[in-house]
């Protein structure tokens, strides 16, 4: 196959996907008709990709039955539920660890012997922390207990 060959071909794929999906133009038409006459390749392609086209457009999906209805939403409340819990969680264990930093920061500011930049800089440090902290469990948690491959032995 010539780098020519590639070319037409690749051209007469897009001119193909065009026309199924009745976007392709009057002299692409023309064009995409001229390939599919001369070269036996491209007009297989063009016929496999029109049978698939109908086979898709005459399939209907069937509609689940009750119960999955039900448990799908069951679990959307308990995704929600648990969602916003955790939103609840970790932020008020961050206000917490933080009103603790805080508490802990006053003690280091009433300090007269420390300059002000340390003392930013310890302030910036402990609330770094608490929302690290609880950033790490909540990822660790969420990752035991979604973890693909606990299974797996090594």
């Amino acid at each position: 196959m010539s780098p020519r060959d590639s070319v037409d071909t690749e051209r007469a794929r897009r001119l193909m996907m065009a026309a199924l999906d009745g976007e392709i133009s009057p002299e692409e038409r023309r064009e995409l008709d001229g390939m599919l006459e001369t070269n036996s390749e491209i007009r297989e392609e063009w016929e496999q990709m029109n049978r698939v086209k109908e086979v898709t457009s005459a399939m209907a999906l069937r509609e689940p039955p009750e119960e999955v209805w039900g448990e799908y939403w069951t679990s959307v409340y308990n995704r929600t539920e648990r969602g916003i819990g955790w939103l609840l969680l970790s932020l008020g264990s961050i206000v917490l660890l933080g009103y603790g930093a805080w508490k802990w920061i006053e003690a280091v500011f009433q300090t007269e012997d420390l300059p002000l930049l340390p003392k930013v800089a310890i302030l910036g440090v402990a609330f770094g922390l608490s929302v690290l902290v609880v950033s790490v469990i909540r990822e660790k948690l969420f990752t035991k207990k979604h973890d693909p491959y606990r299974e797996v032995q090594r």
